[in-house]
């Protein structure tokens, strides 16, 4: 293979995996379609690395031995697709990084809760004394961890995009949440791929690695019978089931690995609610497997303090709540969020569908929702599904807006939920930009 690698996208993945390939002797070009941050440029440039961005030049990409691709670049983007046309093998920073370490991976992936769960995980880790390393979707670029400050243990949140181009990377903890209908607009609105994509977690593994899973998960048990995986199955759910190895029975949960068994009280989980619970089992299980001491993973569970824009209590204003769950980016993450609050409703939602079904959410949104807020460039598909089935519905073109209304719809008890079930790229950065932009709002009230 040609000692050329190019790496499309300048972000934090393509950044670190541009200064691994450097330090293992690759001739390496940088290309970004978009601006590159400033602190990305200076990591390259301080690496002597050659970049482009605001364009593709393809006689500097075309002739690569190999892609390192960032996940939020599509296939149909035009470069790719000549990429694909000259045969040149494209992969993820993840499976380049894999290459060149030989660390355990604990891999977390799902439609739901993976940021909770591998955060949850890395702090289990981290307080038991273990050389863990956050990486993937949180935390540092796993390349640049392997390239400058290398661990033993990596926890990584893996998303679909980021598993489309990993192949002989293995997982020895592979953890699989759930899978529920999200970025289809990326999966040519199928389903079944998207589902498949999830899969890629399991590859490579055999009888020696974990695969932990939510049992109920029917997508998941399909997805069981066409990929049979080869791991030691670690099934976890809400109650005791035949196979299950996580599970609650009278108030405590209950860990079963071949390390032994686990149990703590439920009341002791800082994480409430049921979706929560299988974050936590999940989380436990990974810890158990790999060996950390009861004490250790107890303490851990009960002193974590979740994950900033995912269901984050913000302000109590005139006997209202008002809950940021701008990570809530599908319709499912939505659900658990309608789930978790026991008061009537003011939901704001919106921004960037893709290609969700809002049908899930109907029965609660009729149930505990008083009002609608929808906060996008173009509302017309949540007017179409939504109109009729909730008291009030407005309108907001901007964050202002949209928790001004909030204030004037809400009485005292309710709780106004930043839910939104889309990206959220037509008014804000990113969910982090939208969930801070909230916070900013409620707090000057």
């Amino acid at each position: 293979m040609s000692r050329r690698i190019v790496i499309l996208g300048a972000g934090e993945s393509g950044t670190g995996a541009a200064v691994l390939a450097r330090k293992e002797g690759f001739d390496v070009f940088v290309s970004d379609a978009s601006s590159i941050r400033p602190e990305y440029k200076k990591i390259l440039d301080n690496h002597a690395i050659a970049w482009e961005e605001r364009q593709h030049t393809e006689k500097m990409i075309l002739d690569a031995g190999e892609i390192v691709k960032s996940p939020g670049i599509p296939d149909q983007a035009p470069v790719v697709r000549k990429i694909t046309e000259r045969n040149i093998p494209v992969i993820s920073e993840i499976e380049f990084a894999g290459r060149y370490t030989d660390a355990k991976m604990i891999c977390i992936t799902g439609s739901n809760g993976k940021t909770t769960t591998t955060m949850l995980t890395y702090h289990i880790f981290k307080n038991a004394g273990l050389d863990a390393g956050l990486a993937g979707n949180v935390g540092s670029s796993l390349a640049l961890q392997v390239a400058e400050s290398p661990h033993a243990y990596y926890i990584i949140e893996l998303s679909s995009f980021q598993l489309d181009n990993m192949y002989d990377f293995k997982a020895d903890i592979a953890v699989l949440l759930n899978i529920t209908p999200d970025h289809l607009d990326r999966y040519q609105y199928d389903f079944r791929e998207y589902a498949a994509s999830k899969f890629r977690i399991i590859r490579n593994q055999t009888v020696a690695d974990s695969f932990i899973f939510w049992n109920d998960d029917p997508v998941i048990r399909e997805g069981i019978e066409t990929f049979k995986p080869e791991a030691t199955f670690y099934p976890f759910s809400e109650r005791r089931e035949p196979g299950v190895k996580g599970y609650v029975e009278n108030g405590k949960i209950r860990v079963e690995t071949l390390k032994g068994i686990y149990t703590m009280d439920r009341d002791l989980l800082s994480l409430k609610g049921t979706h929560n619970l299988y974050n936590s089992l999940a989380s436990g299980i990974a810890a158990k497997v790999s060996d950390i001491r009861d004490e250790k993973i107890r303490a851990s569970l009960s002193d974590f303090c979740g994950v900033e824009h995912r269901l984050e209590m913000v302000a109590r204003v005139k006997g209202v709540d008002y809950i940021n769950d701008s990570k809530a980016t599908n319709v499912n993450s939505c659900w658990y969020a309608l789930q978790s609050v026991s008061t009537p409703l003011v939901l704001i939602l919106g921004g960037t569908d893709k290609g969700n079904d809002y049908s899930e959410i109907e029965q609660l949104v009729k149930k505990k929702v008083r009002a609608l807020i929808f906060l996008g460039v173009d509302n017309r598909k949540l007017h179409d599904f939504f109109d009729g089935k909730a008291a009030r519905i407005e309108d907001a073109g901007s964050m202002e807006e949209a928790v001004r209304k909030a204030y004037e719809l809400a009485v005292k008890g309710d709780t106004v939920l930043l839910s939104p079930c889309c990206a959220s790229f037509d008014l804000f950065k990113d969910y982090e930009d939208r969930g801070d932009r909230f916070k900013t709002c409620v707090r000057n009230l």
